[in-house]
C-alpha cells in the first residue's frame, strides 16, 4: 500500500468557517501541522502581534492579512470588534484564520472569540499551539517540572482585563503552595507581584528568569534571584514580551541551557549539587 503525504490527509479548510489557532511562541518550526495546514489554505488571516513573519510568509499569494494585536500600553482593538469581525468575514464565506502567539486557549481570550462564533451560528475548529510558558522555557534550558524540584506548576497572568495585578489570584495561596510560578504578562506589573509573593513568604533567595522574545532569534534570558529582581531588571534594558518563571528549577539552566551550549557555553553535569551517578538510568 502506498504511504500518503500526510499534508494530504489533513482537513479542508471550508469557505465560512473559522479556525482558531495557535502559532506557538516563535520558532516558525514550532508550529503543528494544522497550523501550516490552516495558514496554506485560509483566505483571511486575523492576527496577533506575536505572530512572527516569517509564519505569516507561509500564507498563500493573495490572502488577506488583517492585523489584530494587542500590545500593553498601545492603542489595540477592542476584543469584542475582533471576535465581531471574524464572524463578519466568516459569513463573507471567507476561510477565516484567526491566528494567535503561543496557544489559543492558555491566556489568548480564544475562549471568548470562540464563544462569540458560537453566539452566532459560525462552524468553528480550534488548533491548540506550544503555549510559551512551555515552549519559550524549554529554548531556555527551563523545564517546568523536574521530578526533584517540583510536581506541580502553577501558570498564571500578570494582568487581568482592567490591566491591573489580578486581585482574583490568591497569591498567598500560590505562593506557598506551587513551588514553581510561570507567569505570562507579569514584566510590567513585576514589582507589585513580587511584593505579593515576599510577603506571602517566598524566598528572597529563590531564583527566577525573565523569558523575552522567547524561542526567536532575539531572545534574551535574564537569571536573578527575586530579591535581586527589581535592580536587575533595571540593569538589563531587556523588555517585554516575556515569560516570568520562579522556582528552583531555574537553578537546571545551568545545565539545560541547549542553546548557549551550541555557541560554546559549557553547561554544570548537575546543578542541584548531587551525584550525577546516582541518576543514572
Amino acid at each position: 500500500m502506498k504511504k500518503q503525504d500526510i499534508m494530504s490527509r489533513l482537513p479542508v479548510f471550508e469557505p465560512g468557517h473559522v479556525w482558531l489557532v495557535g502559532a506557538g511562541p516563535g520558532d516558525p518550526g514550532l508550529l503543528t501541522l494544522h497550523a501550516a495546514n490552516a495558514i496554506r489554505q485560509a483566505d483571511v488571516i486575523v492576527y496577533d502581534a506575536l505572530v512572527n513573519d516569517e509564519i505569516l510568509d507561509l500564507a498563500a499569494d493573495g490572502v488577506t492579512l488583517h492585523y489584530a494585536g494587542k500590545r500593553g500600553g498601545k492603542p489595540s482593538p477592542k476584543q469584542r470588534d475582533i471576535s465581531i469581525r471574524l464572524v463578519e468575514f466568516a459569513r463573507e464565506k471567507k476561510r477565516v484564520l484567526r491566528l494567535k502567539g503561543g496557544d489559543p486557549f492558555v491566556f489568548g481570550r480564544g475562549g471568548e472569540e470562540a464563544l462569540t462564533l458560537v453566539e452566532h451560528g459560525i462552524p468553528f475548529r480550534i488548533v491548540p499551539g506550544i503555549s510559551a510558558g512551555i515552549g519559550g522555557l524549554a529554548y531556555a534550558g527551563i523545564p517546568v517540572t523536574h521530578r526533584d524540584i517540583n510536581h506541580s506548576v502553577t501558570f498564571l497572568t500578570g494582568h487581568d482585563a482592567s490591566g491591573l495585578v489580578p486581585d482574583a489570584v490568591d497569591w498567598e495561596s500560590v505562593s506557598k503552595g506551587s513551588p514553581v510560578l510561570v507567569m505570562y504578562m507579569a514584566m510590567k506589573h513585576w514589582a507589585n507581584i513580587r511584593d505579593r509573593l515576599l510577603a506571602a513568604g517566598r524566598d528572597v533567595n529563590q531564583p527566577m528568569a525573565f523569558v523575552c522574545e522567547a524561542t526567536t532569534d532575539n531572545q534574551r534570558v535574564l537569571e536573578t534571584t527575586i530579591g535581586n529582581s527589581l535592580q536587575d531588571l533595571e540593569a538589563s534594558g531587556i523588555k517585554p514580551p516575556a515569560i516570568v518563571v520562579v522556582g528552583e528549577a531555574v537553578r537546571l539552566r545551568k545545565a539545560l541551557d541547549w542553546l548557549g551550549a551550541r555557541e560554546g557555553r559549557s553547561l554544570m553535569p548537575d546543578p542541584l549539587g548531587r551525584n550525577v551517578d546516582q541518576n543514572a538510568g
